[in-house]
């Protein structure tokens, strides 16, 4: 696994904007912005960025907050909006094509919470390719200011791969009717299911290991 580092980024605004970000050590196959789990950017997130790197691609992480405790989540999670989101992604986007990384060889990942913001990006910003690894707020948006993702479906502008687990906090019936959703979008979409959960990349090791193959095999099909 490659190390991450942290950056700060000084916005128009006034903001600041913290990314954490991994380089390749031999040549670039393209750049991923990674969106981060509820809990922020965790030692998971970190090592997914790292991992990432280790297979070719310039990874950026920018921090849509702090990192958090599980009772801070609801509250973190419930004040996201769009415009925000897209916004911080915006500045992760601009940051790979200042070294380089066109815009057809961009990509969008997330897990957990950031598996859900990775598809609003996915239908809003023109990218290569976007992975969501579970998430909520397939029906019902997870703030107010979020878009539900079966809204989001038919407007996607870049070719998507969505995989979720068979767990509670996901039900099945969402999940098909988000496939159904994305089978009208213009362009090429995936929804893959298994029999245990595999919303994030430490659970067990052959679901694991089969999400985190299809993700770089996706990534490798259209960001070229």
């Amino acid at each position: 696994m490659t190390p991450t580092r942290t950056e700060t980024i000084s916005l128009t605004d006034g903001r600041e904007l913290t990314l954490t970000v991994a380089e390749p050590e031999n040549a670039v196959r393209g750049g991923l912005v990674v969106l981060h789990e509820a809990r922020g950017v965790t030692d998971t997130v970190r090592g997914l960025v790292g991992s990432l790197a280790a297979e070719g691609w310039l990874a950026v992480a920018p921090h849509l907050y702090d990192e958090v405790s599980d009772d801070e989540v609801p509250a973190k999670v419930s004040g996201l909006s769009g415009e925000a989101v897209l916004a911080d992604t915006d500045v992760a986007f601009v940051w790979l094509g200042q070294r380089g990384v066109s815009a057809d060889r961009m990509g969008v990942m997330g897990f957990d919470l950031g598996g859900s913001v990775a598809m609003v990006v996915a239908g809003s910003r023109t990218v290569g390719a976007a992975v969501t690894v579970g998430g909520g707020g397939i029906l019902e948006p997870l703030s107010a200011g979020l878009p539900s993702l079966v809204e989001v479906a038919a407007e996607l502008t870049c070719p998507w791969l969505g995989l979720y687990g068979d767990d509670a906090e996901i039900p099945v019936s969402e999940v098909e009717k988000l496939r159904d959703a994305a089978a009208s979008a213009p362009v090429a979409t995936d929804v893959v299911r298994f029999a245990r959960s595999s919303h994030r990349f430490d659970t067990t090791p052959e679901a694991s290991a089969e999400a985190w193959q299809r993700a770089l095999n996706w990534f490798d099909s259209h960001l070229r």
